[in-house]
């Protein structure tokens, strides 16, 4: 998996920060590649998501899908007995697209938790600020910013709930490789060419230890993505919480599943243009790097912080419990025409079907804190009430 070209900017930077520093990890190379100031792919300009992007994400197929999590958020604030103060803060708030639709179905529905309502970007790339002011100004009066570094410094402390879409997948990983010496760890080389990987000891022991606490066996040849920082990450969200909840949509797997023999390469896949490639090392900062995640992490690491795996399942399970099929008839009853009817439906399938659509692609999490027993609308029966 290497590439003897250097076809962009950061694609040299790194290489010479490589021939003048030595090997770098994996992670590091994918920090860099997403996250390098003004060059990587997510701090620098362009569209990357929808229909002019490189991929989409479930809110960008259709509104209903931020109003169905605002109907679970809703369910939040109620079994937190209704407090007078409740923050949403979303990490990885982008371009500020699941904010509004979440903020909108909350002052059409529920005025009374609007009014109370604080509703925290957390991004890392400081640029989109702007961008999502402008997008929310009618809901100018709920918003608050803070970057990433705050929510780790255990600064912020509130009530309400951290919701994140997308999130773990665009983290660096580390990825090893059992061989026949042992576990080892790919680094990223230079040579006149361009990128090389190699194949080093463990860049730190956290890698084995990961492996056993999840308790992962890898087969002689396979290689297998660690995410490392999740664990911090869903740490801090604990810490950060006096009572409520995580809402974690992603793509992946318990641990189990993800890392089955079947997977021998790991999940690695890279996203340009509504394609898809397995080269991290082709259009450096120009394409989206990203893995499945282990769900089995973010339940484990969770408990061990004080928080109370509620619920996990399917998106479409989720969807359809949040009141899909009521939204549905919503959509329609107040469409103008045939056409835009249509449209409704086929971008509520694409949410909820499998096999090319999103609905078992994509996994839901929820974990409480400092609530018994919670009733949530994911966990109702279809059809039926709570």
């Amino acid at each position: 998996m290497a590439d003897g070209t250097a076809t962009t900017k950061l694609a040299e930077i790194i290489l010479n920060r490589i021939r003048t520093s030595g090997d770098i990890t994996f992670a590091s190379f994918m920090e860099s590649a997403l996250y390098e100031p003004d060059l990587g792919y997510y701090t620098s300009a362009g569209r990357k998501v929808g229909a002019e992007g490189d991929f989409y994400t479930s809110m960008n197929v259709h509104s209903a899908f931020g109003r169905l999590i605002a109907q679970e958020i809703c369910r939040f604030w109620e079994q937190l007995d209704s407090p007078a103060s409740f923050t949403i803060a979303e990490a990885g708030a982008g371009g500020g697209q699941l904010a509004q639709d979440i903020l909108d179905a909350i002052s059409e529905d529920n005025p009374r938790f609007y009014n109370g309502l604080t509703y925290r970007l957390i991004e890392k790339e400081p640029s989109l600020q702007q961008a999502q002011a402008a997008r929310l100004s009618r809901h100018a009066d709920r918003l608050a910013w803070s970057s990433p570094d705050e929510l780790a410094s255990g600064t912020l402390s509130f009530t309400g709930c951290i919701i994140s879409n997308e999130l773990f997948d665009a983290m660096p990983v580390h990825i090893v490789e059992l061989t026949e010496a042992g576990l080892r760890e790919v680094y990223v080389s230079a040579n006149a060419d361009g990128f090389v990987e190699r194949l080093l000891p463990p860049s730190t022991p956290e890698l084995e230890k990961y492996l056993r606490k999840y308790e992962v066996r890898l087969l002689p040849g396979q290689r297998a993505e660690i995410n490392l920082a999740a664990s911090g990450w869903i740490a801090q969200a604990a810490a950060t919480l006096t009572r409520g909840f995580v809402l974690t949509i992603d793509y992946g797997f318990l641990s189990g599943e993800l890392y089955t023999p079947q997977r021998r390469n790991g999940t690695l896949l890279c996203y340009y243009k509504h394609s898809t490639n397995e080269n991290p090392y082709q259009l450096v900062g120009e394409q989206d790097i990203t893995t499945h995640i282990n769900f089995s992490q973010l339940i484990v690491d969770g408990e061990e912080a004080g928080l109370k795996k509620a619920w996990y399942g399917e998106q479409y399970r989720f969807l359809l419990s949040a009141g899909l099929m009521e939204e549905l008839i919503r959509l329609e009853a107040q469409a103008k025409d045939e056409q835009e009817s249509l449209k409704h439906r086929l971008a509520l399938k694409k949410l909820m079907l499998p096999e090319g659509g999103m609905g078992d692609t994509f996994k839901v999490l929820i974990q409480s804190k400092g609530v018994d027993n919670p009733q949530l609308l994911c966990m109702r029966k279809w059809g039926m009430g709570l």
